[in-house]
């Protein structure tokens, strides 16, 4: 008896499964409704001084969103600034050579080791002739000798120093602290430019979405602060299994119904690629046959102002 029951229920199950093969339940196919997002990120790392935007706010290209507190950039500032100065006095100094003082000073030396050269060779011609007529011991010659030379030495380098001051300050020496004058002023402008991104600017229009986070909060650089959606980019993103693609063109006019307030669109399928991942697929009820390559169309409304104020991520049926 249990098994004249179990055959009955099986015969019943195949019965009913035959039943909804040959019968399969038509869908719609299904998508969903989107906009192209952009996100607004700080380019340097700073604690958030101020937020002047809200979630859900609309912004234009050039607002200000948030500004950040950044005391090590300002810090920089300063001693970019001290290196500059610094640099520039070097380099001015190279081009003007030596002033009339120091001139003055030089000449002055050298007309007192001019002098003391004189004498000394005065004093070593008369101990050589005294050398000569052995009137002289050697090691006072020597002595004498080594004064010679000395003052000699002396009246030579200041001779020297003066001609390199007169014909002013070597091409290498300022060309090296003109090369220093421009590395600083680098550092200074880049210093600056770091100081003016504590400024965190909207460079497009964007219908804010998500602000992650609050004022007082350290925001890294790069890590997205504002995320929202373009406004006037709405489209609509179908998944359509191979066997159904030859009903869709590119550039063919469709129509579509939003199940939450049913309203009629008309759009513009615009590109078709395929989806390499069963994750991509968008369509509520997927019932493709698994051999079947998957494809992706996007459709563009074509009246922008019907489809605005259209729920992100909502379903959309294309007829």
């Amino acid at each position: 008896m249990k098994n004249i029951k179990i055959l009955t229920i099986g015969f019943a199950l195949t019965f009913i499964a035959a039943g909804c093969h040959s019968n399969p339940r038509e869908r719609v196919v299904e998508g969903k409704i989107k906009k192209e997002v952009i996100s607004f990120s700080p380019k340097i790392s700073g604690r958030i001084a101020e937020i002047y935007v809200q979630e859900g706010q609309t912004v234009h290209a050039g607002d200000t969103l948030a500004v950040l507190d950044i005391p090590e950039v300002e810090a920089k500032i300063a001693q970019a600034e001290g290196a500059t100065l610094a640099a520039g006095a070097q380099e001015q100094l190279a081009r003007n050579g030596a002033t009339p003082d120091q001139l003055k000073q030089l000449r002055a030396k050298q007309r007192g080791l001019q002098d003391q050269f004189n004498f000394v060779q005065k004093s070593y011609t008369r101990a050589e002739n005294m050398f000569r007529d052995s009137l002289l011991s050697p090691q006072n010659y020597d002595e004498v000798y080594a004064k010679y030379l000395g003052a000699k030495a002396q009246l030579e380098a200041v001779n020297a120093e003066l001609k390199d001051v007169e014909r002013g300050t070597r091409y290498e020496k300022v060309a090296m602290a003109t090369g220093q004058t421009s590395q600083a002023k680098g550092a200074l402008q880049e210093a600056r430019i770091a100081y003016k991104e504590r400024h965190i600017i909207a460079t497009n229009n964007m219908e804010i979405e998500t602000i992650s986070l609050n004022k007082g909060e350290l925001a890294t650089a790069g890590y997205a602060l504002f995320t929202g959606y373009i406004p006037n980019s709405t489209y609509f993103r179908f998944t359509v299994p191979e066997s159904k693609m030859a009903a869709y063109q590119k550039g063919m006019e469709v129509k579509m119904t939003v199940p939450y307030n049913q309203q009629k669109i008309t759009g513009k399928l615009t590109s078709v690629k395929q989806l390499a991942r069963y994750a991509d697929i968008t369509t509520a009820f997927p019932d493709y046959d698994p051999e079947d390559a998957v494809y992706e169309i996007k459709v563009v409304p074509v009246n922008n102002a019907e489809a605005a104020q259209l729920l992100v991520n909502a379903n959309v049926a294309l007829n």
